[in-house]
């Protein structure tokens, strides 16, 4: 789909409203480009046609998803640092299994074509291309200095945001022309079933010689494509996934801590606290104290109604 005529400069973040913006750049002074974090909740979020670019950043954890656009239906699994590009005048729809946090970056067609104009040589087709899922190293480091300066707020310098977007513009479209040589990674439907596997087998041991029977790889292949797919090595996610999964028992009150590091893979209440800890600044304990007041208060409430 073809993009629409350039947009004026603005200072307001053109985002439809998916979720809670916890950054954004509209009081920052960034003209014909912008950018804000979100925490998006689980659901399906339909997003309409705009007349400026899109980028969408995945943060933190997997997240199992669909997307519809450019006529296309991907089931994925977003990992951090999976990029969505959508050029202006592309809609498309969005189904998030969880909540997710995203750093959105939009570029001004205005601004696009002013850039294009002044590269030289001019590649034969300078322009933004769809791209969904996209893994490129040099385009996440200046997504994530991008964010860094959102966290500046009122420190954050205009001109240095303006450099950043500027050569994000030329990523893309190098990105786009380099299109044919996609990165390797696990199949969407082979993703899906290692990860269910997974979420099934939290509680036992798991190896990698497992994993790779499910996906009917070998080992050292499998390793290297699930690294691609996720972007963490096998043994951090299911780290990540068993911290998750402890945390929503905790929050439910109904085990001990030592019956939950067991029922969900961890040697014994030690190892479940340590690592907690380190993913999740907190120990098991606390989130159980804090569930239970919180629980208690819920209970109180109903009473006096």
């Amino acid at each position: 789909m073809s993009a629409t005529p350039a947009v004026s400069k603005q200072h307001a973040e053109p985002f439809p409203r998916l979720g809670l913006s916890v950054q954004s750049s509209a009081a920052l002074g960034w003209q014909g480009f912008g950018a804000e974090l979100l925490h998006i909740p689980a659901g399906v979020h339909r997003i309409p046609a705009a007349d400026h670019h899109r980028i969408g950043v995945h943060v933190g954890a997997p997240v199992k998803a669909n997307c519809l656009c450019n006529g296309r239906r991907k089931p994925r699994i977003q990992a951090h640092g999976d990029a969505d590009v959508v050029p202006a005048g592309l809609d498309g729809e969005w189904a998030d299994e969880a909540d997710c946090t995203l750093l959105r970056i939009w570029l001004g067609e205005a601004f696009v074509q002013d850039i294009v104009g002044r590269l030289d040589p001019k590649p034969s087709q300078a322009q933004i291309r769809p791209q969904f899922q996209l893994r490129d190293k040099r385009l996440e480091h200046l997504a994530w200095a991008l964010r860094a300066e959102l966290d500046a707020n009122d420190a954050s310098n205009a001109l240095y945001a303006e450099s950043l977007c500027t050569a994000i513009v030329v990523r893309l479209i190098e990105a786009a022309a380099a299109a044919g040589t996609r990165r390797r990674t696990l199949a969407p439907a082979m993703a899906v079933r290692v990860t269910d596997y997974i979420e099934a087998h939290l509680d036992q041991r798991l190896t990698l010689a497992q994993l790779a029977v499910v996906t009917h790889l070998s080992v050292p292949h499998f390793k290297v494509l699930f690294r691609e797919t996720f972007g963490v090595p096998v043994h951090q996610y299911v780290v990540h996934r068993r911290v998750d999964r402890a945390k929503g028992l905790l929050l439910e009150g109904r085990l001990t801590v030592a019956q939950i590091a067991l029922e969900v893979g961890f040697a014994h209440q030690s190892h479940l606290a340590s690592w907690m800890n380190r993913l999740l600044g907190v120990p098991p304990g606390e989130i159980s104290r804090h569930a239970a007041r919180f629980r208690d208060e819920a209970l109180q409430q109903d009473e006096r109604v």
